[in-house]
């Protein structure tokens, strides 16, 4: 009788789809992976520290809009998806999936502790034959110099008696084109048979697999998609406050420079950047570059272009009012169109406008918002003040009662047309009118 290595086992569990998935974290990354891999077969068990996302996992009830409430129940009374917040039955799965958060510091270095503290959740159970899987974004490096360590504590070697992978997540809230299963997905192993189980994984459950040659590839791959970002919005950033002098529209140019069909790809400017992904993770490899006396200087830059915008915007707010209403920002009523941080999304991490509202109040002027997806402004970590903020509807007489709308997010269920009938003054961050075909000489750019 053969006897199977314990990789050969847990790829003979793969293929037949008897491998019990964990996936740890279920955010915006976590709650559709673990979905799409219970589709594609498994039995998953999502793991979160907050009650209140397993009680509505439980009552059918998505909180991700990614996830609709009919796929979840249907993963859930299939008996395919359960969530829990009992950590200990981490030690019943074969493959565990971390997707925890992965913020910055208010000294913007990497705050990793979602991580090793998860590690550390998954080191009390670890067992020979498990393949250990870190999504969360970072730095090139963590999988191999953070999370090895730590689980390495228990006295199993990876590559030996268990398995460590990293593969970078790739969701993009509202994209309604791409979803989990349809982006490839790169992957990475700890040795030839992580590489190996890691393929054939999420080869089961994505449609394509990319695999490179090592976790801090894997890392490094994601790090580079996000910074190519960032730097090229910074770039438009900067050209727009410049063509402003100039008298020269952005907009314009941009539409006119992607005709190009070669040699030119096209971003847009705006009121600062939003998200977990873009406004965070370039600063994991500027950190990361001091270990080797390596300077960042390009990156940086682009931080700092990309930081300035929220104050850029609120000064042309103030000028606007000065000169088409006589107006002093520290006298006028503010209501910013759009909380979240890109359109038709409710995700509010890192959102610009959350900055406007208190750069607006910080000088004197009075500020609400108005986000078909946002109701309420929850707790946050950085403005607290704003918690319990409700959004304003989206009539006649309330909005008649501002001095300026500040359009922050365009959002396509709002009703641009209705709004420059009734607004005073308008200052469009994202071209939201022109692109409508809607004129007017209080409508102004930013």
């Amino acid at each position: 009788m053969t006897v199977l290595t314990s990789s050969e086992a847990l790829l003979s569990k793969i293929a037949n789809r008897s491998a019990q998935v964990a996936v740890i974290g279920l955010g915006y990354v976590g709650l559709p992976l673990a979905i799409t891999v219970a589709r594609s077969g498994f039995v998953v068990t999502g793991f979160d520290i907050d009650p209140q996302k397993i009680v509505a996992i439980d009552a059918g009830r998505s909180y991700i809009e990614a996830v609709p409430d009919a796929v979840l129940s249907t993963e859930t009374a299939q008996d395919r998806f359960r969530a829990t917040t009992d950590f200990g039955r981490l030690a019943g799965c074969d493959i565990i999936i971390i997707c925890v958060p992965t913020p910055l510091t208010k000294y913007r270095d990497p705050d990793l502790s979602f991580v090793t503290t998860t590690c550390d959740r998954i080191a009390e159970t670890l067992k020979p034959g498990q393949l250990i899987v870190l999504e969360s974004t970072t730095y090139p490096g963590t999988t191999d110099e953070v999370v090895r360590p730590i689980l390495e504590k228990t006295g199993l070697k990876s590559a030996k008696d268990f398995f460590l992978g990293f593969s970078p997540e790739r969701e993009d809230p509202g994209n309604r084109d791409f979803h989990t299963s349809s982006i490839p997905k790169v992957v990475a192993g700890d040795g030839a048979e992580a590489a190996k189980l890691m393929e054939a994984f999420y080869g089961a459950a994505v449609q394509t697999v990319v695999p490179v040659s090592s976790t801090a590839t894997a890392e490094a791959v994601k790090l580079t998609e996000n910074i190519f970002r960032a730097v090229n919005i910074a770039l438009v950033n900067e050209l727009k406050v410049v063509y402003d002098a100039m008298g020269i529209d952005i907009w314009e140019v941009i539409d006119a420079a992607k005709t190009k069909p070669f040699g030119y790809m096209p971003f847009y400017p705006g009121p600062g950047l939003g998200g977990h992904c873009i406004p965070i993770d370039p600063f994991y490899l500027t950190w990361k570059s001091r270990e080797y006396e390596l300077p960042t200087r390009f990156i940086e830059l682009a931080g700092e272009i990309n930081s300035a915008m929220p104050r850029h915007v609120v000064g042309r707010l103030a000028e606007a009012l000065d000169i088409h209403l006589g107006k002093a920002l520290s006298r006028s009523r503010v209501l910013v169109i759009g909380l979240a941080y890109k359109k038709n999304v409710p995700d509010i991490r890192e959102s610009p406008s959350l900055k406007l509202i208190e750069l607006i109040e910080e000088r004197g002027g009075s500020a609400a918002y108005h986000d078909p997806h946002v109701a309420e402004i929850p707790r946050t970590r950085e403005y607290m003040v704003l918690k319990g903020r409700q959004s304003v509807p989206l009539a006649e007489q309330s909005v008649k009662a501002f001095d300026a709308v500040l359009i922050a997010t365009d959002h396509d269920a709002v009703d641009y047309v209705a709004l420059a009938r009734w607004a005073p003054l308008i200052v469009d961050t994202r071209n939201a009118f022109a692109r409508r075909g809607i004129e007017g000489q209080t409508i102004l750019k930013a």
